[in-house]
């Protein structure tokens, strides 16, 4: 038998079999959440300069899209709805498509040398709204669209996750050299060749991010 697959048998399949292996969250746990951000909330966002959108479409599907600017332009229209911007990028649409099937999302906020997260979910629209788009704007170019996020749940995650990783140490960052360039891993996939220097990530789309 291999050894590295999991057999049926072993498989959890109903919530009590899941608490008999974590055990039972703390009620302060189940109910930490709320459906509106606060001022504290709001600051942690508005310094996250980086984020994973995360969407499905009505088939349950999931996509996952990591997000970023130098500066961050989320807004706050009020304390239950939060305006992201998109930036140019390979026009998959992943998110964008899923979300016009499925409304619900979930967002993860990152703050750079900060352990702890911010998680929110809630159902989102896309939008084309000029003042919105202009309000986004970087370097004089307004976000290409916005995503609406009406928040159902958001709460702050604790820092396990990002002290295990060690993700701020950079004395445990791996060599740049030692790990697949964006342009291998293409190659291996659709077998095709990656031409010569496939690890110097020098691809042309980092010229040109706004």
């Amino acid at each position: 038998m291999d050894t590295g697959t999991a057999t049926a048998d072993h498989t959890i399949n109903t919530p009590e079999e899941l608490e008999q292996v974590l055990g039972a969250a703390h009620p302060k746990i189940l109910s930490k959440h709320t459906d509106f951000t606060t001022p504290a909330i709001r600051d942690f966002i508005s310094q996250a300069r980086f984020f994973v959108l995360a969407t499905s479409d009505a088939d349950g599907n999931c996509d996952c899209s990591p997000r970023g600017d130098i500066t961050p332009r989320a807004l706050f229209h009020g304390d239950r709805t939060l305006v992201i911007p998109d930036r140019p990028g390979n026009r998959r649409a992943d998110s964008y498509r899923n979300i016009l099937s499925n409304p619900h999302v979930g967002v993860l906020f990152v703050v750079p040398g900060i352990d702890e997260v911010v998680r929110l979910n809630g159902r989102a629209h896309l939008t084309v709204d000029p003042g919105l788009l202009a309000e986004m704007a970087i370097d004089g170019k307004p976000a290409t669209l916005g995503v609406v996020v009406e928040i159902d749940e958001v709460y702050a995650h604790c820092a396990r996750a990002v002290l295990r990783s060690r993700m701020w140490e950079a004395e445990t960052w791996p060599e740049p050299s030692t790990v697949p360039s964006i342009r291998e891993m293409a190659a291996e996939q659709h077998a095709v060749s990656a031409g010569d220097d496939p690890r110097s990530r020098q691809e042309e789309y980092r010229k040109y991010l706004y």
